[in-house]
């Protein structure tokens, strides 16, 4: 019987001593270098990673060779475009971009703002490579919303869907996420078109309805919508977690797997707050995702680093797509 309980004991330890190896297997576990980040997307050109997210006032750029090793790689715009500041006095930076390669070259999808404010604006900027060579040009003013509208133009997501019409998905607080048809031609809204409601919170009238940040994911024959529920911007005190839902059609609706309805405040954790004390990374969120050329899907998000005194830091996980088709972040 001693033997036994001996023998059992050892596989014990060896089945945790291959959990915790695993654990700091994760990609998360493995990032290093300049990891200051927030709202983050991330693209692949060539051999070369690049992260944009709201660092600084411009945007700022992470590169890395292995997904691993980051390094800062300056910022895309070097001031506000005058357009910008006409749209929305008193702006002070470009929040949450998006980046895609659309027909030759690359679409960054930018936002200004000023918080807690729905006069706000997306822009455009486009270059035909990535890196030193990168020469963006400013395309203006994509969409606005001001204070007579229900909806906030910021957190930009574009999307192409299987009849290859493109879409951008945007939106925060108000009354929640909407998904605008885009003119091919401009990458730009098109004229006299209304948006889809695809996501919102349900409060009581004047109160507050946390969500935002829609990323659109195409897998399989159904749409993915990421989306960031709770409070960010309060480091280490931010509840900030991410919800999938999916939908036969881009524009929804977008179930979770219990059925709830993403306008209903529904969805599934995909990303969950860790609000213990003794955990590290608090309120995960603003996710965007990347398939890689060997067909893995990474979800790359913020965190706030409660041993940085609450920055937020890049996250990086691999995506796994379980029997039924739901995605799990392995971080």
């Amino acid at each position: 019987m001693k033997g036994w309980i001996l023998a059992l004991a050892a596989l014990g330890l060896a089945g945790a001593a291959a959990a915790q190896g695993t654990a700091s297997a994760t990609l998360n576990a493995q990032l290093t270098g300049d990891l200051t980040v927030h709202d983050p997307v991330i693209i692949r050109e060539g051999d070369t990673y690049y992260v944009f997210s709201t660092v600084g006032k411009y945007v700022g750029i992470k590169t890395s060779k292995d997904l691993k090793a980051w390094t800062d790689a300056g910022s895309v715009f070097a001031e506000i475009p005058a357009w910008a500041r006409q749209a929305v006095p008193g702006t002070e930076g470009i929040w949450a971009p998006d980046i895609s390669f659309v027909d030759g070259e690359y679409r960054l999808y930018y936002s200004v703002s000023t918080f807690g404010s729905n006069r706000s604006a997306i822009g455009l900027a486009t270059s035909p490579t990535l890196g030193a060579k990168a020469k963006w040009k400013d395309q203006g003013l994509v969409v606005m919303s001001t204070k007579d509208d229900d909806f906030n133009a910021i957190d930009p997501n574009f999307v192409v869907d299987a009849q290859g019409r493109q879409w951008l998905a945007l939106g925060s607080f108000w009354s929640g996420l909407k998904l605008f048809p885009l003119d091919p031609k401009t990458g730009k809204v098109a004229p006299g078109t209304e948006p889809y409601s695809i996501a919102r919170r349900l409060a009581p009238a004047g109160g507050p309805a946390p969500v935002e940040a829609p990323f659109i994911i195409a897998h399989g024959d159904w749409y993915y919508l990421l989306a960031s529920y709770d409070y960010c911007c309060k480091g280490v005190n931010s509840t900030y977690y991410t919800v999938v839902g999916r939908s036969k059609k881009v524009t929804g609706p977008y179930l979770g797997k219990d059925g709830s309805d993403m306008m209903q405040g529904g969805g599934t954790i995909f990303l969950r707050a860790d609000l213990q004390e003794q955990q590290r990374f608090r309120g995960p969120g603003h996710a965007g995702a990347f398939t890689d050329r060997d067909g893995t899907t990474y979800v790359v998000y913020h965190a706030y680093d409660k041993q940085a005194d609450g920055a937020p830091k890049l996250r990086i996980a691999p995506v796994r797509w379980d029997a039924d088709g739901w995605p799990a972040a392995e971080y």
